[in-house]
């Protein structure tokens, strides 16, 4: 059983250690927080051993009624491994003690990628972390883009992908993220999104940008693929639907008749979302509009939508497998973790 401690229990901490406890091969020992606001009760009410993140924040804990079992070292020895869920760009401070303690350590994709050296997509490179020491999961973004482009490469060579991030702004509960009332291009070209897959499916060539809009629900992309050859739009289909954590959804029912409206927006699949009683409402899986899926000439365009608190809760969970070797086959570490977090 792999001691699993949490440094950081906030958006993607807390999915993180939920995720593990359905796991019958590793556990939470602990979670680290900075400051006992409103999220500590989940783990409070989870039975997780909390650790405040310093000496000095210990008394601001017991002040609150929380009882504390050390601070973020204290855990660090006692884990096998730390998910670092910290803010992006300050989780990798975090190496050296971790290095100090030999205690195995998962980053998130805020960070990047050359100071961990090896970034982790369960479906594209799982091999690359086996018994590895540090692993960087990639963004929600990357993995989205990982998971559609990779089974295409089955198929068909991919010569080029153009796509565009149409970015939320923030996570439902950060009231203090904008923009309210406006759409932000990133002016940066590439944006960080292409480079990063290329961490994970080497020798992509790949090209992203990106535009923030006032919207907290998911990201969508606009993603066109110039393959080897004209596409056949079943096939992609066919190939979709046989990957794991990408779910084929129709925006508008139709008939001779009617055009029904169905899915057409990330409002209504996250209710479906809701309506499926997944963990948190979250969708770990991969939205791909079908009646948005279109060959032209040797072209392939379509849609997807990232559900960005949860598509990367699995890869973490499969980070974990590989790295201490339990299993080898990535797709049975995907089909283990998939059944334990209830993934169709």
């Amino acid at each position: 059983m792999i001691k699993v401690g949490i440094n950081g229990y906030g958006t993607i901490g807390k999915r993180v250690a939920e995720a593990v406890q359905l796991q019958d091969d590793m556990e939470i020992v602990g979670v680290v927080k900075t400051k006992p606001t409103y999220e500590i009760k989940g783990a409070l009410d989870a039975g997780f051993p909390v650790f405040a993140s310093t000496k000095s924040k210990i008394a601001f804990f017991e002040e609150k009624g929380v009882t504390i079992s050390g601070i973020t070292e204290d855990l660090v020895n006692l884990a096998d491994i730390i998910i670092d869920c910290t803010p992006g760009k300050l989780g990798v401070n975090n190496m050296e003690m971790y290095k100090q303690s030999g205690t195995k350590a998962i980053w998130q994709g805020g960070e990047k990628h050359a100071p961990i050296g090896v970034s982790f997509n369960a479906l594209t490179n799982y091999s690359s972390s086996i018994n590895q020491d540090y692993v960087r999961v990639v963004s929600c973004n990357t993995t989205g883009l990982s998971r559609t482009l990779y089974p295409i490469l089955s198929k068909y060579n991919i010569d080029n992908v153009q796509a565009v991030m149409v970015r939320r702004s923030g996570d439902p509960k950060d009231s203090d993220r904008g923009p309210i009332n406006s759409i932000e291009p990133v002016l940066t070209v590439p944006s960080h999104h292409g480079p990063d897959v290329q961490t994970v499916i080497a020798d992509l060539n790949i090209q992203t940008m990106a535009v923030k809009v006032p919207t907290t629900i998911m990201h969508v992309h606009c993603i066109i693929a110039e393959l080897d050859r004209e596409p056949d739009v079943e096939e992609i289909i066919s190939l979709w639907e046989a990957t794991p954590r990408v779910n084929l959804l129709e925006g508008f029912l139709r008939n001779k008749d009617l055009k029904i409206r169905n899915l057409p927006g990330t409002a209504e699949i996250m209710e479906l979302a809701r309506d499926s009683s997944y963990t948190r409402g979250d969708l770990n899986q991969i939205a791909v509009w079908k009646d948005g899926i279109h060959g032209l000439d040797n072209k392939l365009y379509y849609y997807q939508a990232i559900h960005q608190e949860s598509d990367v809760i699995p890869e973490n969970i499969d980070a974990i497998r590989a790295m201490f070797n339990l299993e080898s086959d990535n797709l049975k570490s995907i089909d283990k973790t998939n059944k334990a977090l209830g993934i169709n």
